[in-house]
C-alpha cells in the first residue's frame, strides 16, 4: 500500500473501494488527473505505475464518485509537506550507526516520557525538533534514564500539538523534522544506551485535517466511511473518529502502522494511548468493543514475535489485568500498563494539605498493587502528560501554588517521585521533573533549561534515586526484584517502611518513607537481618537542596530481635518528608 519506489518508477497503491475512478496526480505529471489514472484490482484496491515518478516528488490521489471528485492524501505516506498539504514520495536510504540495540529487561527500565516540541527548542519560536532533543542527551546519560517514551509524532494538525491528533498515522510530523530526524533520533539514543519506546493512537484518529473521513465519497449516518464505524460504536471523546476494528482493511492499516514503527524505525516498543477506547465503546463500561480486543492481540501478538523483549505499554488506567495477561489466557498481550491504582494515592497523599489527613493504608495498596501476580506488569510514576494538564498540575503547584519552590513543595515532591524510583513497577518519570517544573503541562511552554543550573541538587537527586534503582553500585539489586514486603505502617505518625527484595535476601534494600513535617532520632523499625545496614540515600540531605533540613542520619547495627514481623530491628533517625534507603554493607 502506498508509495513504493522501485527501479522503474513508483508504485501506488489506495484502497478507495466505493470510488468510479481514482488516478494519482503530483509534481511528476502537472497534478493533471488524466495522466495517470488507477486501476481497479480485487477487493477495492487501486493500483498504477508511475514510470517517471521519483522519490521527493509530491502527489495526491484524485477519487470520483459519482459527480463528485475531490482530492485525497495517500493513508499510508510516510511523509507530507503537512497535514493539509500533499504526500511526499518517500525512499528510506537511512544510514543506521548502531542497527541493533540491546534492550534493558522490563525490571531494569526507567522511562522519561518526553514531548518532542517542549523538552528543548533552539528557537524559542518554533517547536522543538528531534535534533534538538539529540542536543540535551547528554543531560538525560547524566540523569541515568534508559528510556525515553515519546508522545506521539505521526503527523498532526498545525505544529503545536501533545499529538494525540494524529491526521496522517504513517508520516512523521514536519514540525519536528520528519522521517529521517526521527531515524537519526532514534539512533543516536540507542548510541547513548536509551531504549525508544513511542506513543500510538488507535483509539480514535483526528478529529481535524483528516482526509481518511469519507475518504471515497462514502459513508452511512453521515459518518465517516471506510475507515470507521458507521453506528453508535463510532462516537469517542474526540468525535466520531473511532477506527472500525471489524473492517479487515482497517484492521491491516493499524496492524502495519505498528510494525512500521519497530520495523523501519527501529522503536523498541509501544505506548498504546487509552486502550480502553478501543476495547469498549464508552472507555469505561462493559459495551466491549470485541474486535477492539482482537485487534490489540494481533498486533501485540506479531510484535512480540518479530521483536522479543519488546516493550508494549498500554494506557487503560481501569486496573484491567487482562490488559498484561498472555494472548492465550485471553489477554490483550500487553507487557506493562499504566497504573492508576499507584499514581492517584501517592498524588493525594503528597498534596494532601493536612499531615493528619494521609492515608498510609492508601499508600500502602498504591505500593503493593500488581497485576497478575507480577509487580514488572505496571508503570509507576507521579507525573505524567495527563496527571499535569487537564485540569490538573505539577506536583509542585498543586502543593503550592503560590510558591512551588517552597520547601513543603519541593520535600513532598520528592517522596512522591522517590516512592515511584523504589516502589515494585516500572519507573516513569515525566519532563522536567528532575528539575521540579512546575505550573501544567502546555504545548507552547518548553522546559526552562536555566531550573537545571538552579537545582542542580534536585538533578543529583533524581540521579541518586535512579542509580539506586538500576543497581550500579551493585548493593541494591533488590529494587530491581519482584517482591515488596510491606512490614511497617504507622497510620498515626505517617510513615511507612518496606523491604524490597530480588531473588536473594542478601539483595534486600529497606526504604523508610515519612509523610509527616516533624523529625526523628530514634524511630524503631523492623530489619530483615542483623548487621550493619548503610544509608545509601536520605533526600533530606542539605546537599540536595539548602531549604532541606539536613537532619542527622547514619548507618545503623541492627540487632537480633524481631520487630515488625522481621527478625531484627533498629532505630533510625529521619527528617521531615524524608525517604532514607538502606542497602547491606
Amino acid at each position: 500500500m502506498g508509495a513504493i519506489v522501485h527501479d522503474d518508477g513508483v508504485a501506488f497503491r489506495v484502497w478507495a473501494p466505493n470510488a468510479d475512478r481514482v488516478s494519482v496526480v503530483g509534481t511528476f505529471n502537472d497534478w493533471q488527473s488524466e495522466a495517470a489514472p488507477l486501476k481497479r484490482e480485487e477487493h477495492g484496491t487501486w493500483y498504477v505505475n508511475v514510470a517517471n515518478a521519483k522519490a521527493g516528488d509530491e502527489y495526491k490521489y484524485r477519487i470520483t464518485r459519482g459527480d463528485n471528485s475531490f482530492d485525497r492524501i495517500d493513508p499510508y505516506a510516510r511523509e507530507v509537506t503537512n497535514s493539509i498539504g500533499n504526500a511526499v514520495v518517500y525512499k528510506d536510504t537511512f544510514d543506521w550507526k548502531h542497527p541493533t540495540f540491546h534492550r534493558p529487561t522490563q525490571n531494569e527500565l526507567v522511562i522519561y516520557e518526553m514531548h518532542i516540541g517542549t523538552f528543548h527548542r533552539d528557537d524559542p519560536d518554533q517547536p522543538g525538533t528531534f535534533s534538538d532533543a539529540v542536543a540535551k542527551f547528554k543531560h538525560l546519560k547524566e540523569l541515568g534514564i534508559n528510556a525515553i517514551q515519546i508522545m506521539p509524532v505521526a503527523e498532526f494538525a498545525g505544529d503545536l500539538s501533545w499529538g494525540y491528533n494524529p491526521a496522517h498515522i504513517f508520516a512523521v510530523e514536519q514540525a519536528y523534522g520528519g522521517p529521517d530526524a526521527l531515524k537519526a533520533f532514534v539512533d543516536a539514543a540507542h548510541e547513548a544506551g536509551f531504549a525508544v519506546i513511542i506513543d500510538v493512537v488507535y483509539n480514535h484518529f483526528g478529529p481535524s485535517d483528516l482526509d481518511l473521513w469519507q475518504f471515497d465519497g462514502w459513508s452511512e449516518n453521515d459518518k465517516g466511511g471506510i475507515y470507521f464505524y458507521q453506528d453508535h460504536r463510532s462516537n469517542t471523546p474526540w468525535g466520531d473518529t473511532r477506527p472500525d476494528y471489524g473492517r479487515g482493511e482497517v484492521r491491516q492499516f493499524i496492524h502495519d502502522n505498528a510494525m512500521m514503527w519497530m520495523r523501519e524505525y527501529h522503536a523498541d516498543g509501544l505506548r498504546y494511548d487509552m486502550t480502553a477506547y478501543i476495547r469498549t465503546v464508552s472507555g469505561i463500561g462493559d459495551d466491549d468493543i470485541a474486535e477492539g480486543w482482537g485487534l490489540m492481540q494481533w498486533i501485540n501478538r506479531d510484535l512480540r514475535n518479530e521483536f522479543p523483549g519488546c516493550y508494549l505499554i498500554a494506557e487503560d488506567l481501569q486496573t484491567n489485568n487482562w490488559l498484561t495477561k498472555t494472548e492465550d489466557q485471553g489477554g490483550a498481550g500487553f507487557t506493562t500498563q499504566w497504573d492508576a491504582a499507584f499514581v492517584h494515592p501517592i498524588r493525594a497523599a503528597v498534596q494532601e494539605i493536612d499531615d493528619a489527613h494521609r492515608d498510609m493504608w492508601a499508600v500502602r495498596d498504591a505500593l503493593c498493587h500488581r497485576y497478575n501476580g507480577d509487580a514488572f506488569q505496571r508503570v509507576v510514576y507521579s507525573e505524567s502528560h495527563d496527571e499535569v494538564a487537564n485540569g490538573k498540575s505539577r506536583v509542585p503547584s498543586e502543593i503550592d501554588a503560590e510558591d512551588p519552590e517552597s520547601r513543603f513543595a519541593k520535600k513532598r515532591t520528592i517522596l512522591a517521585a522517590a516512592l515511584a524510583l523504589t516502589a515494585p513497577g516500572v519507573p516513569m518519570l515525566f519532563q522536567g521533573q528532575e528539575m521540579l517544573e512546575d505550573d501544567w503541562f502546555e504545548d507552547t511552554d518548553p522546559l526552562e533549561w536555566e531550573r537545571t543550573r538552579r537545582l542542580r541538587g534536585i538533578k543529583r537527586l533524581f540521579r541518586d534515586l535512579i542509580h539506586l534503582r538500576l543497581n550500579k553500585d551493585g548493593l541494591s539489586k533488590g529494587l530491581t526484584g519482584q517482591h515488596i514486603v510491606m512490614h511497617h505502617v504507622n497510620e498515626n505518625d505517617k510513615v511507612v517502611a518496606f523491604v524490597r527484595r530480588a531473588e536473594d535476601p542478601q539483595d534486600d534494600v529497606l526504604v523508610l518513607a515519612n509523610f509527616a513535617n516533624r523529625s526523628w532520632d530514634q524511630y524503631e523499625i523492623g530489619f530483615p537481618d542483623s548487621g550493619d545496614w548503610q544509608l545509601k540515600l536520605n533526600t533530606d540531605w542539605s546537599g540536595y537542596d539548602q531549604d532541606f533540613d539536613d537532619h542527622p542520619v547514619e548507618h545503623v547495627d541492627a540487632t537480633d530481635q524481631p520487630y515488625d514481623g522481621l527478625p531484627a530491628r533498629a532505630a533510625v533517625s529521619f527528617g521531615a518528608y524524608a525517604v532514607l534507603v538502606y542497602t547491606r554493607k
